[in-house]
C-alpha cells in the first residue's frame, strides 16, 4: 500500500521487477500527476490497480506497460479530460474500469476497443458535451450494456441532464461553421499553452512566467525559460531527467542553493546569464556530471570558491564576463583553471583589489593574484551578509543560504534588524491593579503593587491571617488587605467574641418551615414530612418505594407521590386494566369511512367512490369541471393492454383516455359514441366508432384490447370493432402518461388525425368507475388528479348544468356553478342586461367547497368557489391525504396475487382487488349479479331527462371457471343471461315528459365470450 502520501510522479525505476507475488497496488489519495512510460514494468501479476483521488490529466497506453494481467483499474476522482484509442493499449484482461468524477467531455471512437473483456464501465459525474463527436457513443452504450448508471449530458443546453444513451443520433450535432479541435484529445506530446513545442524542444521565452507552466512534456530535452520573472531555480526542474539544456537568462534569480540542479545528470548546457546572482554555493553544481557549458555572464559575482567545479569534470566553456571579480590570492585557482584549457574566452576582467582593476582573468600572470590586507566588506557580504553586522542593538546575525540572514534580537528590541525598542509595559504584565514602570536603559520593567499584593507581577496576595484576632476557635479567612472570622456554632461578632442563640432570626439555618432546636453543642433542625438533611433542604423522593403498576410513571410530590397511568389504565396505582377494544377500534377504515359493528365484526361503510375492505381504493370519480383530468403515470405494458372502464354521462363529446406525445392514442366521446383514434405517424390517423351510443346517463362498459397497431373496441359486451393501422412507425412507447377524462393545457395532440374537440374545452363531464388496466383495478388516490375531480358518482348524475359546472358537495347538495350571463338551477336562464359591475361568474347558490371535503388526514384549502385541495399531515400523502407514507419496510414472505400487501398490528395481510378473495388474493370471486337501484337518465335532443322513480337492475361482476385458463372449452365470460325490457316515464328539464322502453340485465352467469 502506497496510498495517503504525497507522491507526485511515478518514475520508471523498475521497482516492481522481481515482485512476482504482487496482486494489488493501491496508490489512492496521493498527488500523482505523471506516470512515466514503463513505470509498472514487471507488474504482470497485479490484478488490481487503484489510482483514485490523484491529479492525472491524461491517460496513455505506455503508462500501464507491463500490466498484462490487470483486471481492475480504478481512476476515480482525477482530472482526466479525454480518452483516445490508445489510452488503454495492452490492457486486454481488464474487466472493470472506473472513470467516475473526472473532467471527461468527449471520448474518441475506438477508445475502448483495446479492452475486449470489459464488463463494467463507470462514467458517472463527468461533464460530457454531447455534440457530433459523441454521436457514436450513444449507440455503443446501448449495444454493450456495460455502463453503470446513466451518464448524462452537460451540454449543449437543450440536452443538459439527459442520459447519454437516450439522446437520438440527430441530436448529436455541431453548429454549422464551428471548428472541432480534437488535437487536445489525440495521443501525442503535451505542450503548455504559453509555450511552443517541437519534438522535445520547448520554448517559453518572454512570457512573464514566475513558475513552471503546467503540462510540460516529460521527455523534454531543451527548455528555454529566458526573459521571464523567475527569482529562484524552480524545484520542479529536478523531475525532468532528460533535460540537456536549460536557458534561464534574463530573469531575476538572486541566489542558488546547494543541489539546485540535482538529478540532472544529462544536462550539458546551463545558461544563467543576466540575473542578479551575487554568490555561488560550493555544492550548487553538484550532480551535473555531463555539464559542458556554464554561462554566468552579467551577474554580480565577485568570488568563486575553490572546488565548486569538482562535480563537472567535462566543463569546457565558462562564461563569467561582466562580473566584478575580486582577483586576490583566493581567486588564483580560477585563473589557473581557465588557463589550463582556455575554458574562458578572455572576456572576464577583475574589478579589484587595487592594482588589479580591468585585468583579464585569462592572461594576468599568477604572481599578480596576491592578498594584501583585509577583503573589502562589500565583497565578503555577498556570500556572508553577516560580515557587515546588519543587526542593531547587539542582535545576533544568523546566515541562511548565501544571501539571506535573520537577526536574533535581545530583550527589549524587535524588528528585522532589531532596530525598534520594545515597550515592556505594552502587554500590561502587572496584575491585581499594579502599575507598570518601564526602564528605557535595560528595556525591562517593574511593578508598583496595590495594597495587599506583592511579587514581580503583583501576583501574590499578602496573607493577612498571619496575625489575626479571631476568638473561640473561629477560622480566619484571608481577604485583600484584610481578613474575616468564620464563627463556630453559638458565637457571633466580628471576631466571634460574642456568644449567641443559633436559632435566633438571621442565624437560623433550618429551611422549609422546619423547627430549630438549640443545645449545648449547637442547634439541630426538625424537618416537616417530605424534607430531609441537616438543614431540611433535601426533598425526599417518595418514588423510591412506590406502588405504581402496569408500567405507570411515578411522580414525586412534596408529601407523597402519584401514578401517571398508561393510556387506558386507571385507579390510584393504575391497577384497573382497560376493557378490550371493540372491533371498530381496531378496524383500519380509511378515507373517512365510518365503522359499523355487526355480530362482533367491524364493517367499514365506504363513502361514495371508495371500495375495499378498508375503503382504501378510490374506484369511481366524477369530472365536474370542464378542464379536469386524471393522470396515471405508471401504466404497465401499455400499449399492449386490456383496458376496461365504465362510463356515465349525458354529454356528446369529451376525452375518455389519451396516451402519447408524437404518436397519440385517444379514446373519446364523439356525438354520443365511443371513438378510438390512433396516429402512428403515417397521416391520416385511423379512427373507429362504436355502434352504440353511451350518453344516456346510464353506466356503459367500454373495453379496449390493444396490441401493437391493432385495437379492438367493445361496448357493453357487444360485437367488437377492430382498428388495424399499417403504419411504418413504432407504436407508442408507454413512457408518456395516460390521461383520463381530459388533458392539461400544455399537452397538445400532435396528430392532425385527432379532432379539434379533444382539446381542453371538451374534457369529459360525467362519471368514470372501475377502470381496469390489464385486469388490475386502478386506484385513483395514487394518481395525479386536477381539482374538479371528486370521489363518487352520485351527486351530479341527477343534476345537469346546461351552461355551467356541477358542484357536488355543498350543504344543500349538488349545485350548478353558472357561466357568465346564465342563472337558474340548471344554468339555463339567460341574465338580461349582461354581467354585474364586477364581471364575475354568477352562481345559482354561492357555497364553500370545503364544507363537505373528502380530506382524510389533512386540511382542506379552497382553490376557488368550486374546487379545493388537501394539505396533508406529516406521514400521509395522496390527493385525499389517505395514503400513509411508505416507512421503507415492505412485507416479507407474503405474495398477494391480485391485491396489495398491508402491514397491521396483527401482522401482514393481503387487501384484494374487486373480484378476488383468499389469504393471497388468489381465489376468483364467482360470477354474480350485483343489485343496483337508481334513476335512469338520457338526453332527448337538447333536453336532459331522468326517470320519475328509481328502478332496480343488476350488474354482472366476478370471474368464471378456470377451464379457459387451462385451455379446456371455449372462453367463458361473466355476462347477462337474461334482460328485461321496461317502459319507463321520463321527466325532462323543460317540464315535458316522455315514455321509452329500456333494457336492463336481471340475471348474470357464465357464457361464451363475444
Amino acid at each position: 500500500r502506497l496510498n495517503n502520501n504525497d507522491l507526485s510522479t511515478l518514475e520508471a525505476t523498475g521497482a516492481f521487477k522481481g515482485l512476482s507475488q504482487l496482486r494489488k497496488i493501491n496508490l489512492s489519495n496521493n498527488k500523482i500527476s505523471e506516470i512515466e512510460d514503463g513505470a509498472f514494468e514487471g507488474a504482470s501479476s497485479v490484478v488490481e490497480l487503484h489510482l483514485t483521488a490523484n491529479h492525472l490529466e491524461s491517460v496513455r497506453g505506455g503508462m500501464f506497460r507491463g500490466m498484462e494481467g490487470l483486471r481492475m483499474l480504478m481512476l476515480r476522482n482525477n482530472r482526466i479530460s479525454c480518452i483516445h484509442n490508445s489510452s488503454f493499449t495492452g490492457l486486454t484482461n481488464v474487466r472493470l474500469l472506473s472513470l467516475y468524477d473526472n473532467q471527461l467531455s468527449t471520448i474518441l471512437p475506438g477508445a475502448f476497443d483495446s479492452l475486449p473483456h470489459l464488463s463494467t464501465l463507470n462514467l458517472l459525474a463527468n461533464p460530457f458535451i454531447c455534440d457530433c463527436r459523441l454521436s457514436w457513443f450513444g449507440a455503443w452504450l446501448r449495444s454493450r450494456r456495460i455502463v453503470t448508471g446513466n451518464p448524462r449530458c452537460q451540454g449543449p443546453v437543450f440536452l443538459r441532464e439527459i442520459p447519454l444513451q437516450d439522446v437520438a443520433v440527430p441530436d448529436f450535432r455541431c453548429e454549422a461553421g464551428s471548428v472541432l479541435d480534437d488535437s487536445r484529445c489525440a495521443p501525442g506530446l503535451q505542450c503548455p499553452s504559453q509555450c511552443t513545442c517541437m519534438d522535445t524542444v520547448v520554448r517559453c521565452s518572454n512570457k512573464h512566467l514566475q513558475a513552471l507552466p503546467r503540462g510540460l512534456p516529460r521527455n523534454v530535452t531543451e527548455l528555454y525559460l529566458d526573459g521571464n520573472q523567475f527569482t529562484s531555480i524552480p524545484k520542479e526542474l529536478a523531475t525532468f531527467k532528460h533535460l540537456q539544456l536549460i536557458d534561464l537568462s534574463n530573469n531575476k534569480i538572486s541566489s542558488l542553493s546547494n543541489n539546485s540542479f540535482s538529478n540532472m545528470s544529462q544536462l550539458t548546457t546551463l545558461i544563467l546569464s543576466y540575473n542578479s546572482l551575487r554568490c555561488i554555493p560550493l555544492l550548487a553544481l553538484a550532480g551535473l556530471h555531463s555539464l559542458r557549458l556554464l554561462s554566468l555572464h552579467g551577474n554580480d559575482i565577485s568570488d568563486l570558491q575553490q572546488g565548486i567545479f569538482s562535480d563537472v569534470a567535462f566543463l569546457s566553456h565558462l562564461a563569467i564576463g561582466a562580473n566584478p571579480l575580486y582577483c586576490d590570492c583566493r581567486l588564483l585557482w580560477l585563473s589557473d583553471w581557465v588557463k589550463s584549457g582556455y575554458k574562458e574566452p578572455g572576456i572576464a576582467r577583475c574589478a579589484g583589489p587595487r592594482g588589479m582593476e580591468g585585468k583579464l582573468l585569462l592572461t594576468t600572470p599568477a604572481d599578480k593574484f596576491q592578498c594584501q590586507g583585509p577583503v573589502e566588506a562589500s565583497v565578503q557580504a555577498k556570500c556572508n551578509p553577516c560580515v557587515s553586522s546588519p543587526c542593531h542593538n547587539q542582535g545576533v546575525c544568523q546566515v541562511h543560504h548565501t544571501h539571506q540572514y535573520t537577526c536574533g534580537c535581545k530583550s527589549g528590541f524587535t524588528g528585522k534588524l532589531c532596530e525598534t525598542p520594545v515597550d515592556a509595559c505594552a502587554s500590561n504584565p502587572c496584575t491585581n491593579g499594579g502599575s507598570c514602570l518601564s526602564d528605557e536603559q535595560t528595556g525591562g520593567f517593574s511593578c508598583a503593587c496595590a495594597y495587599g499584593f506583592h511579587g514581580t507581577f503583583c501576583e501574590v496576595n499578602v496573607d493577612d491571617c498571619e496575625d489575626n484576632g479571631c476568638d473561640n476557635g473561629a477560622t480566619c479567612v484571608d481577604g485583600v488587605g484584610n481578613y474575616s472570622c468564620l464563627c463556630p456554632p453559638n458565637y457571633t461578632g466580628p471576631f466571634c467574641e460574642e456568644e449567641g442563640d443559633p436559632c435566633s432570626p438571621g442565624r437560623n439555618l433550618c429551611q422549609h418551615q422546619s423547627t430549630c432546636i438549640s443545645g449545648a453543642t449547637g442547634s439541630r433542625c426538625v424537618c416537616i414530612p417530605g424534607w430531609v438533611g441537616p438543614d431540611c433542604s433535601i426533598d425526599y423522593n417518595e418514588c423510591v418505594d412506590h406502588r405504581c403498576q402496569n408500567g405507570a410513571q411515578c411522580v414525586d410530590h412534596l408529601d407523597g407521590y402519584s401514578c401517571l397511568c398508561p393510556q387506558g389504565f386507571s385507579g390510584e396505582y393504575c391497577e384497573v386494566v382497560p376493557p378490550p377494544p371493540s372491533p371498530c377500534q381496531l378496524a383500519p377504515c380509511q378515507n373517512g369511512a365510518p365503522c359499523d359493528e355487526k355480530q362482533g365484526t367491524a364493517v367499514c361503510q365506504c363513502p361514495p367512490g371508495f371500495e375495499g375492505q378498508s375503503c382504501e381504493k378510490l374506484v369511481s370519480v366524477n369530472f365536474v369541471d370542464r378542464d379536469s383530468y386524471v393522470q396515471l403515470q405508471d401504466v404497465k405494458n401499455w400499449p399492449q393492454s386490456n383496458i376496461t372502464l365504465q362510463v356515465s354521462t349525458a354529454e356528446e363529446n369529451g376525452i375518455l383516455l389519451y396516451n402519447g406525445d408524437d404518436e397519440p392514442f385517444a379514446v373519446e366521446l364523439h356525438q354520443g359514441r365511443v371513438r378510438v383514434t390512433f396516429d402512428p405517424g403515417n397521416l391520416p390517423a385511423t379512427t373507429i366508432y362504436s355502434s352504440e351510443t353511451v350518453n344516456d346517463g346510464d353506466f356503459h362498459t367500454v373495453e379496449l384490447v390493444t396490441f401493437d397497431r391493432m385495437v379492438n373496441l367493445s361496448v357493453d359486451g357487444g360485437e367488437p370493432t377492430t382498428l388495424d393501422n399499417q403504419g411504418h412507425s413504432q407504436p407508442v412507447t408507454g413512457e408518456a402518461p395516460l390521461y383520463v377524462g381530459g388533458l392539461p393545457e400544455e399537452v397538445i395532440p400532435a396528430s392532425r388525425g385527432l379532432s379539434s374537440q379533444t382539446l381542453n374545452l371538451s374534457s369529459f363531464h360525467g362519471c368514470i368507475r372501475n377502470l381496469y388496466i390489464n385486469h388490475e383495478l386502478q386506484d385513483f388516490t395514487r394518481s395525479h388528479m386536477k381539482p374538479g375531480v371528486v370521489p363518487g358518482c352520485q351527486p351530479c348524475q341527477k343534476l345537469h348544468c346546461l351552461h355551467g359546472i356541477c358542484q357536488p358537495n355543498t350543504a344543500q347538495g349538488p349545485q350548478c356553478h353558472c357561466q357568465p350571463g346564465w342563472t337558474g338551477r340548471h344554468c339555463n336562464q339567460p341574465i338580461t342586461g349582461g354581467l354585474g359591475e364586477s364581471g364575475i361568474v354568477t352562481m345559482a347558490t354561492r357555497v364553500n367547497p370545503c364544507e363537505s371535503n373528502k380530506c382524510v388526514r389533512g386540511v382542506c384549502v379552497m382553490v376557488d368557489a368550486q374546487t379545493y385541495r388537501c394539505n396533508c399531515e406529516r406521514g400521509y400523502q395522496g390527493t385525499l391525504c389517505n395514503l400513509q407514507e411508505d416507512p421503507g419496510v415492505s412485507c416479507q414472505g407474503l405474495t398477494c396475487l391480485h391485491g396489495r400487501c398491508e402491514k397491521t398490528e396483527d401482522g401482514d395481510r393481503c387487501v384484494c382487488e374487486q373480484g378476488y378473495t383468499g389469504d393471497s388474493c388468489d381465489i376468483a370471486s364467482p360470477c354474480r349479479g350485483e343489485p343496483f337501484r337508481d334513476h335512469h337518465r338520457l338526453q332527448h335532443g337538447t333536453v336532459f331527462c331522468q326517470t320519475s322513480k328509481p328502478f332496480s337492475w343488476v350488474e354482472c361482476r366476478g370471474q368464471c371457471t378456470a377451464e379457459t385458463k387451462l385451455g379446456v372449452g371455449p372462453p367463458s365470460c361473466c355476462a347477462p343471461l337474461r334482460v328485461r325490457r321496461r317502459r319507463l316515464t321520463f321527466e325532462c328539464d323543460d317540464g315535458t315528459s316522455l315514455t321509452q322502453d329500456v333494457e336492463k340485465p336481471v340475471e348474470c352467469g357464465c357464457k361464451e365470450c363475444v
